[in-house]
Parts: structure tokens; sequence; C-alpha cells
């Protein structure tokens, strides 16, 4: 099956007792057992649920793997990748991700002993001489956040595979319509489904697929042990938003594309981050991995950080917000929004300066949103 019908139909069969099209809200914490010791397939909310088990299988056929498991957040679910390490264990990073893995990595499981060495993002040698006797994960994202480089999944793919190391892949910003990092070679894609899988800006969730069962098993385990699993009616939402999935992500990369080019000359913006741009560092190798470009554009501003305030105070349709991937377009400043949490000569050694923003490009009107950024620019 394409695509969009998996996204409307796998793991959303019609309801074998009513007939309802649309996979029911299974709203209960606990099921009866027919005796002890025999359930009709289901036990305690914590441990398992029909909605739940329905997106669990969607996610996992639209990012072609074996295996899908989900999670209150998208942190939620990198602890659960991370959880498959030990003490003493390490891990190979890229260098531009998300400030709250950032957060994770180096605030919780490096006091837990789990150290992480960061690479640069869009080089795989750096990845390869990184590795260490005790390496036992890569980590990456692909485009990453919030500067959008571009790693080489399947270069990536061969060094973890000679080293006998797994490959996680947080495909977020591209979303499974986009790129699927297990054709690629990963072994575990991680998502945050708050962002474009959800597509509403509604709820707050996770998923990692695998097609390796052993991971599958243990992270399961974490799963149920630690309870950081969705409710029913989250995960209801996140079914409902992967129906329009490859709709919206068309739209959203037609808008980004749109806004990018005519942005990419405007002599108020120093420099633009999009890869769909034949002018961005990754682009040929995107063109080989992905199937689009997104829907994410990463600007920096001439003019520094009061130039900053005054575009972001003068936009109407972006607004001003943490997250991503909704129908709205939103805007953020990642040195003191999304990678907060890094310190400022780290964020600036990583190549994030002070006048750098984000956007979000929604579904909106396209000229609309043209307009109101050349309004704020002006």
């Amino acid at each position: 099956m394409k695509f969009e019908t998996r996204a409307i139909h796998a793991g959303q069969e019609p309801d074998k007792l009513t007939g309802a099209v649309s996979v029911p809200v299974y709203q209960t914490s606990t099921y009866r057992q027919d005796a002890i010791g025999k359930p009709r397939g289901y036990e305690y909310s914590r441990t398992g649920n029909p909605t739940r088990t329905a997106l669990e299988t969607a996610l996992a056929a639209l990012e072609g793997g074996r295996y899908g498991l989900v999670f209150s957040s998208g942190v939620a679910a990198t602890s659960a990748v991370v959880e498959l390490l030990r003490s003493g264990n390490h891990i190979v990073a890229g260098d531009d991700l998300y400030g709250g893995t950032y957060r994770l990595f180096e605030k919780v499981y490096a006091k837990w002993g789990v150290k992480t060495t960061y690479a640069r993002a869009d080089d795989p040698v750096a990845f390869r001489r990184a590795i260490q006797a005790n390496t036992r994960l890569i980590w990456i994202e692909t485009p990453t956040n919030p500067l959008l480089k571009i790693c080489d999944l399947r270069a990536l793919a061969e060094i973890a595979r000679n080293a006998n190391i797994p490959l996680a892949v947080d495909n977020t910003f591209a979303s499974p319509y986009f790129q699927r990092p297990l054709e690629l070679g990963a072994d575990i894609v991680v998502h945050s489904t708050t962002k474009y899988l959800a597509g509403h800006s509604d709820l707050v969730g996770g998923a990692v697929i695998t097609s390796d069962r052993a991971s599958y098993e243990k992270i399961r385990f974490f799963q149920n042990a630690a309870g950081a699993v969705p409710g029913p009616w989250d995960c209801w939402l996140v079914l409902r938003g992967i129906k329009t999935l490859a709709v919206r992500m068309r739209e959203h990369e037609a808008n980004a594309l749109y806004l990018a080019e005519h942005l990419r000359k405007h002599p108020k913006v120093s420099r633009i981050y999009y890869p769909g741009l034949v002018s961005h560092p990754g682009h040929r190798i995107a063109r080989t991995q992905m199937h689009g470009f997104g829907g994410m554009i990463s600007l920096e501003l001439r003019g520094g950080v009061k130039a900053v305030n005054r575009f972001v105070s003068r936009l109407k349709l972006f607004i001003l917000a943490e997250s991503l991937g909704g129908v709205d377009s939103l805007v953020c400043y990642p040195p003191k929004m999304t990678h907060g949490s890094l310190p400022p000569k780290e964020r600036l050694r990583r190549g994030i300066k002070d006048n750098l923003v984000r956007l979000s490009v929604g579904l909106e009107s396209r000229e609309d949103l043209l307009e109101d950024l050349r309004r704020a620019l002006a």
C-alpha cells in the first residue's frame, strides 16, 4: 500500500463490535478478566490499551518498521531509547540537536555514568572518529534543530553497522512522509508526536519505532515499568492527525519553499537555513534520502537581538511560541526558548547565534505569510 493509504488504514480497521469506522477511544484504566490468569488481551492501561495499540501499529507501518511504541512525550521516548544503555556506556550524538535532548544527556544521564560526545552533524567522518570502545548508541536528528543540517543517513548507518552500534534517528522534523530512516539503515526512529504527526498543537506525545525485536522488548519493558504512556484520547488525536499527514506535509513544504525563495535575498536576512534551497550545503544529500524538505526554516537577521525583538513583536500571523509542526505558523527564538538549556558559550560554539529565529511554517495562505514576514522585517 502507498503511504497515504497506510496512514488511513494501518492498525485502524473498523471496530469489530459496532462497525465504527473511527477507532474507539477506550477510556478505561482496567479490563475484566474471564478468570485468574485469563485476560482478554488487556489487563491495565499502563501496560496496554486498544486505542494505543492502533496508534503504535499505524506508526510502525508509516515508518516501515515492525514495532511501534508510544509515550507521553518526545523526551519520554528519547529516555526509553537511552535506557537501553548502562552506566559506563557512551553516546555519539550530532552537535546540532534539540535543547531538551542535550539537557537529558548532560543533566540526567551524565550523572548516571552515560557520557556523550558531540560530532559535527553533517560530517560522517566526525562520527566515526568519535566512536569509543564503550560507545553503545549513535544519536542524530536530520534535519537538525535548529540549524537544519542534513546528516547522511546511509553513511552513518554503514558506520554504525561496521561498529555494531545501533543508530537512532529523531525524525520529527521530516516526518515519515518525507523520510523513513529505517529504510536507509537506521535501527531506531524517534518522534515527538506532538509535532507533525498530530499536527494541530493540541497534545504532547512521543514514539519509538524499530524492526529489532530485542530492542523492542527492552523498550516495551521500560514503557510499562516507567509508565510514561499517553492516554487513549491523546492516542486518538494522533491517529486522527496522521490520516491527513501526507496532505499537510505537502502544503507545509510548498509554503516553506515559497517563503525561503523570497527571503533568501531579503536585505534584512543575513543567512537562511532551508534544505530545499539549492544553496543549502546538505541539499544534495537531502534529495537522495528525503521525499521533500519539510516546513521548517531558520533565519539569521541583520541587527542582532534588537532586530529579533522588533521582528517578533511585529508579526501578526506567526505566533511566538514553543513547538512546531502544527497548522498554525509559529516563530521561535532558540537561544531563549528551545535551546535555552544550552550554556551561552555552548550555543555559540554550535552555531546558534543570538540573531537566530526559527519558523514553523503552517498551512495559512503562503501569500499572507510572506506579507506578514515582509511587514515585520520592514
